[in-house]
């Protein structure tokens, strides 16, 4: 299965039998089976048809909307979702039970520090220059690894300072393995200041979206989060899961500066915003797509996974009424 991405103004998109057909003003660019088509980003000024949606999700793909010159996620479509209430029911009563909001919550904060760790274990094989520093940031994240692990009285509050403190010593180990001229001093979100936090930004929001679909697959609720505290227009569930693989993220976007995929020259500003420029947005998308395909299949498994123990509880919910 695979993903088209639409990122040209004035594009139509026709359905033609059983290929989705790609039209330019100049006329016909190409056309794609849909029968290989997983998914469909779209951005920029893109025209099509209820019916065209209408195939694409009876295909099984999903559609996703990015929006803005900041390529902010808008929305996703999807087809017909699991049909097993069971899950729902149990992810609701999880969210209301604050002992397992809690233990869920420290197993999401375990498993990010402990992939945060991975990464800057494997960098300092390659960049013994910063050894130093990544030793320090392994040594600080094993302290807030043993105190998510083994504090009595935990709470999402305590959870949410222990992350913290780690993303603080990751992120300040993690800037030294890029070179001074792309100007990354850290993490920074809105608007992203250098190329690096515009190249996270961006394939966090993807990965975003995917967990999204993948929620939505599983006959989960992307909106309910159980450590991401639910707000109007959040798929906080989505948020939560994600948060495991983001250090997964942050190693293909160092691999990507490394190989000089991109460069300064791949970015233009915007105010105070660093955004990816179209061609580098056309080479984002090639080399982000393999990559995704596992994280896809990472994401999928971890929320059948998820899915499963909320169907006991859902039923065990059920019985007491």
């Amino acid at each position: 299965m695979s993903t088209l991405y639409i990122d040209r103004k004035d594009i139509e998109l026709r359905c033609a039998g059983s290929a989705l057909e790609v039209y330019e003003p100049a006329g016909r660019r190409g056309s794609i089976p849909l029968a290989g088509l997983d998914r469909v980003v779209l951005h920029g000024r893109v025209r099509l048809s209820t019916s065209v949606i209408g195939a694409l999700v009876e295909a099984g793909a999903s559609i996703a909307l990015l929006g803005g010159r900041r390529s902010r996620y808008l929305a996703t479509c999807v087809g017909q979702v699991h049909n097993d209430v069971w899950r729902r029911l149990g992810q609701f009563d999880a969210y209301r039970n604050p002992v397992a909001r809690v233990g869920w919550a420290r197993e999401l904060v375990k498993a990010k520090i402990s992939a945060q760790q991975r990464l800057l274990r494997r960098a300092m094989e390659s960049r013994p220059s910063q050894r130093r520093a990544l030793f320090a940031a392994i040594r600080r994240l094993d302290a807030a690894l043993e105190s998510a692990s083994s504090c009595t009285e935990l709470t999402l509050a305590r959870l949410l300072g222990i992350e913290g403190a780690a993303a603080a010593a990751y992120f300040s180990a993690y800037a030294g393995l890029f070179p001074p001229s792309l100007g990354f001093a850290g993490r920074r979100r809105r608007p992203p200041p250098d190329p690096v936090n515009a190249c996270l930004s961006f394939a966090y929001t993807l990965l975003h979206y995917e967990a999204v679909s993948a929620a939505h697959a599983a006959g989960l609720d992307p909106m309910l989060g159980l450590y991401h505290q639910p707000a109007y227009g959040r798929e906080s569930f989505a948020a939560d899961v994600i948060e495991p693989f983001r250090p997964h993220v942050d190693e293909w976007v160092w691999e990507q500066f490394r190989e000089r995929t991109f460069t300064n020259q791949s970015f233009r500003r915007e105010g105070e915003a660093v955004l990816l420029g179209k061609p580098a947005r056309r080479r984002f998308y090639e080399h982000f797509n393999p990559f995704n395909e596992t994280m896809r299949r990472l994401l999928r498994r971890e929320m059948r996974r998820v899915a499963r123990e909320f169907v006991q509880h859902g039923k065990a919910l059920e019985a007491t009424v």
